[in-house]
């Protein structure tokens, strides 16, 4: 596997966390509605709403550490996970200050700070490749008859523990530079206050296509260079009273997003709509309205960027600069609001009551403009260059690239069209999902059929290296993919019917 493909199965497997956050947001989100102002304090209720959802935002790192490990191994095995979750704690009681200053024989006064803060996401994720790998390794290995028992999958756990006391002993030097690097990292980003913001912002579009985004964000939403966004927004009065959070700052590098994803693209797609020939435009309306009302209501916004990230790359480059310039006037302005999702209506209302949402409805207000502004200059660019954007295709009919024609509403079938657009079971290696596209390790990438694939829905597809491939599809990927993991590998997909 080339590297861009392994990155891509580090970022599709740093989701598996992550998802964990929505029921984090939506527990604390609840909670600070009932009492906004004493956090829980005035609320038994409340209380436990609040303190259930920072059961999950205190202990994100381990989450990643058992998550990746999860997300990565071959066949998604609740023995990978246990291996994650062994082989972290095995290194973080090897790494903490006290078992530091044994091992080393220093006084704990000169054991290094980083080593306080070695249970973090960093290290979680590092802990969690090596688990999986082990997995992905090891797994189906066979021990002699008088060890049998530990054979297989249940090797794994034990594998990864001895894993641990190298790696450990490696931390010991290394961590304390590597924190060190991080921290200076997290430092600097910090010291272009709403710059860096908006400098994340533009790179986080940037990266969507080869889905390596999520990379990025762990370095901005959680604790791998001492920012944690995301966790220190939901943690709300609780990060304000222990000094981890700022009002009017945190939440910075989530704020500007609301904008963009609830009224910027809808205008694109609006723009995309008015520009397309008039005998397509139908076509194109119900590919629009669809793909805008989820970046609206959900902020899912891949389906509609997909529509025009390949056919018109400028209009992709200038949507990246308008989103950077976003985060960076709602950063400077203090207008915050965070998600634990992404940037629509339901995490907005969830989070507007959080103590740290510093007026958010401003954002609204921003959206506004943007709307505006995004239509403005979609149309226009889209016009003066003759984008070959959706509706605008030369060769008649053309829009059905992007509509789902003659697809099945019954999933099972659907994934059946997909699996044979693919090229079958024995085209596949590896099926798995992120949210919103299938990620996939193939033979013979000459064997699928895009065209098809197209028909029956998906928003796009990309290409990285040789054998991986990713396909858009939106909320329905996790499903598909699902369902195309439970067909048989022997049956026979020749009678299933495909779009014209």
């Amino acid at each position: 596997m080339n590297i861009l493909g392994y990155l891509q199965k580090v970022g599709r497997a740093l989701m598996v966390p992550v998802a964990t956050l929505p029921a984090a947001a939506i527990l604390m989100g609840v909670g600070y509605w009932i009492d906004p102002v004493a956090w829980g304090g005035n609320s038994a209720i409340a209380a436990f709403f609040i303190k259930s959802g920072g059961a999950i935002i205190d202990n994100m790192s381990v989450l990643f550490a058992i998550g990746v490990a999860y997300g990565m191994s071959k066949d998604k095995d609740g023995a990978a996970a246990l291996a994650g979750f062994v082989g972290f704690l095995v290194l973080t009681t090897l790494c903490s200050p006290e078992a530091v200053s044994q091992i080393l024989g220093l006084a704990p006064a000169e054991v290094p700070a980083a080593f306080g803060k070695v249970k973090n996401q960093f290290v979680g994720i590092i802990v969690g490749i090596i688990a999986a790998e082990l997995y992905n390794r090891y797994s189906n290995v066979e021990l002699h008859k008088a060890l049998a028992f530990f054979s297989g999958r249940r090797l794994v756990p034990i594998l990864t523990s001895f894993a641990m006391i190298p790696l450990a002993f490696v931390l010991m030097y290394v961590w304390p530079m590597v924190f060190g690097g991080l921290v200076s990292f997290g430092e600097h980003i910090q010291s272009l206050g709403a710059t860096g913001a908006g400098i994340y912002a533009f790179f986080n579009r940037l990266l969507i296509p080869v889905g390596l985004h999520h990379a990025l964000n762990s370095v901005f939403w959680f604790d791998v260079a001492g920012i944690n966004d995301i966790p220190n927004f939901l943690a709300g009065g609780k990060a304000l009273a222990e000094g981890k959070a700022v009002l009017g700052v945190t939440g910075m590098y989530q704020a500007g997003f609301f904008p963009i994803m609830m009224f910027g693209l809808p205008g694109a797609a609006l723009a995309i709509y008015h520009t397309a020939k008039p005998e397509n435009r139908e076509k194109v309306a119900s590919i629009m309205i669809a793909a805008a009302f989820a970046a609206f209501f959900t902020g899912v916004t891949e389906p509609l960027e997909f529509a025009f990230m390949f056919v018109a790359p400028m209009l992709y480059v200038l949507h990246a600069v308008l989103t950077g310039i976003s985060v960076f006037i709602a950063a400077s302005m203090h207008w915050i609001a965070g998600f634990g999702f992404s940037a629509g209506l339901v995490d907005m209302v969830l989070s507007s009551r959080n103590p740290l949402a510093v007026h958010w409805y401003m954002l609204l207000l921003q959206g506004v403009v943007f709307f505006f502004v995004y239509y403005a200059v979609f149309r226009f660019v889209i016009v003066r260059f003759n984008l070959k954007t959706p509706g605008r295709e030369e060769e008649e009919g053309s829009v059905a690239t992007a509509a789902p024609v003659a697809k099945s509403s019954d999933r099972s079938v659907l994934a059946r069209q997909y699996l044979k657009a693919l090229g079958g079971h024995d085209n596949l290696v590896s099926i798995d999902a992120c949210i919103t596209r299938l990620r996939l390790t193939l033979k013979d990438r000459q064997r699928v059929d895009e065209r098809t694939l197209k028909a029956l829905g998906a928003s796009g597809v990309v290409k990285l290296g040789e054998n991986n491939l990713q396909v858009v599809l939106g909320p329905l990927a996790e499903i598909i993919a699902g369902e195309m993991r439970n067909i048989p590998a022997s049956e026979d997909l020749s009678g299933v019917p495909l779009p014209a």
